[in-house]
């Protein structure tokens, strides 16, 4: 299993980096956690691909309204029972209805093992979730992060992880993968949280030009 270091003890790392100690005095503690629910983690990433976060929202809540109680999440006995066309009735597309039935099936068949996610490394979680339709490197960091809270994340697929590079560094255009990882390469065992705050740096760019 992967080792876990404590939120703490990566800030005290990144207080110590000139580059970062701005961002945790402005922005506070980061807050990682969205629940321990790996199927409701999985399944709320593919409703959100490649939409708004309005948007995707909107089209969450309908999906989750689909299975009668909003306060719960369906499991993934009853998303496999639901139809693609009902699926779709709450503003999925025919691909995403098809990518939540794999990820339902997956699950309730044991191709997934989600109760041995925890003790695997990050580099077997990659392998083992990449199985599920739909469900990607990107889509797995995130739930590295705020599923599982493994703390040596770094999500070097992410566009707002690159740009919040290129602000904090100062670099002249956006890095590639090497050049994060040679950067990251004094605090790469606490870059969960700094990828937090290098997400922030790119807020705050995106609401000034907004």
């Amino acid at each position: 299993m992967e080792k876990k270091q404590p939120i703490q003890s990566s800030l005290k790392v990144l207080r110590k980096n000139h580059r970062f100690a701005p961002l945790i005095y402005k922005h506070g503690p980061p807050d990682l956690s969205r629940g321990k629910n790996p199927f409701k983690a999985l399944a709320r990433s593919i409703i959100y691909q490649q939409l708004s976060g309005k948007a995707a929202g909107t089209i969450y809540n309908r999906f989750v309204s689909l299975f009668g109680d909003r306060k719960r999440f369906p499991t993934p006995q009853e998303v496999s029972e639901v139809s693609v066309k009902k699926l779709r009735s709450a503003g999925l597309s025919a691909q995403k209805s098809t990518y939540l039935h794999d990820l339902a099936k997956k699950f309730s068949d044991g191709t997934i093992n989600y109760r041995g996610l925890g003790r695997m490394t990050n580099e077997e979680i990659v392998e083992h979730l990449i199985q599920i339709k739909g469900v990607g490197e990107w889509t797995i960091h995130m739930f590295l992060i705020f599923t599982l809270n493994r703390t040596n994340i770094l999500p070097t697929g992410d566009l707002g992880i690159r740009k919040g590079f290129q602000i904090v560094y100062r670099l002249k255009t956006l890095p590639d993968k090497a050049k994060m990882e040679q950067i990251a390469l004094p605090w790469r065992e606490h870059a969960t949280v700094a990828s937090w705050y290098l997400w922030k740096a790119a807020d705050e760019i995106k609401a000034s030009s907004a």
